[in-house]
């Protein structure tokens, strides 16, 4: 077989394998069995082997990488992460809607984009591309205190829905440029913790308290290959430029994009143009 030929060969089941996290990973729609992915993975690790020279950072085989040999370095956001305010009545609630409609200005529409709320690990993940047009995730930043974060992109890859690189084509059609930014919550499936949870006792460890503690020391774990045991999934709400700008005007045009780049977003969201329309589905989330 030519080199041409096992290059050819070696995407085709990159691709392949690819198609298969996205909707296992991703949309919960599994069409193969564990075992057929696992050939799959099989044939890629062996192909590689015996051509190293084709093995490229977003390869699926690439995901578990050596362990940081420093910790995690600080790097600053491209734009402060800020933590989310509550309120806790209708009062508040309309409150706040007022005092957005007086910052806007008479006569401006307004309009909210709602989904319920995760208690997870806040993140922010850089993509630049790379020739050929395809963009390669570049950097994983946790929000550390709002302006700086730590690093931890070597975890990050372990994370399955969360695309190593996403293809030119995607990008054309969602309409964003090679290098962006995309901020959401990892978290904990409460599954995955349970799992997890029932391990730590057959080893005589105390139980974690909560998902989000779970995630939350997952993620600054030094060991990539304990992060790729538990099964942390990534739901992304923000796109923005790499300078942190917002990439779209509206939210609900951003969060249509993210699904299109192949990101998992929120099934339970919806964009609302009232805060009556935004009341009722609080109330309906109970």
């Amino acid at each position: 077989m030519s080199q041409e030929s096992v290059a050819h060969t070696i995407e085709a089941l990159r691709e392949k394998i690819r198609h298969h996290e996205h909707l296992y990973y991703v949309l919960d729609s599994p069409a193969i069995s564990d075992a057929e992915f696992d050939d799959l993975m099989r044939q890629l690790q062996r192909l590689e082997s015996e051509h190293p020279d084709l093995i490229t950072p977003d390869s699926p085989t690439q995901r578990v990488g050596g362990k940081p040999k420093e910790g995690f370095p600080k790097v600053a956001h491209s734009r402060p992460m800020l933590s989310l305010d509550n309120v806790t009545s209708e009062e508040e609630l309309r409150d706040w809607d007022r005092r957005v409609r007086q910052l806007a200005g008479e006569g401006a529409e307004i309009s909210y984009v709602c989904e319920q709320k995760m208690d997870g690990v806040s993140m922010a993940l850089q993509y630049r591309g790379v020739a050929g047009g395809t963009a390669h995730l570049q950097r994983g930043l946790t929000r550390g205190d709002g302006t700086t974060g730590e690093d931890v992109t070597t975890n990050i890859r372990t994370i399955r829905s969360i695309p190593l690189s996403v293809a030119a084509a995607k990008l054309q059609k969602a309409k964003v440029p090679q290098n962006f930014e995309v901020r959401g919550e990892v978290v904990m499936p409460l599954a995955a913790f349970q799992k997890a949870n029932a391990e730590r006792e057959a080893q005589g460890l105390a139980p974690a308290a909560n998902p989000r503690n779970f995630a939350a020391g997952t993620i600054r774990t030094l060991e990539p290959n304990i992060v790729a045991q538990r099964r942390l999934d990534f739901y992304a709400y923000f796109l923005l430029t790499e300078n942190g700008v917002d990439l779209l005007p509206e939210q609900a045009e951003a969060l249509d994009a993210l699904t299109a780049l192949g990101f998992r977003v929120n099934p339970h969201r919806e964009a609302l143009a009232s805060i009556d329309k935004v009341l009722q589905f609080i109330a309906r989330a109970g």
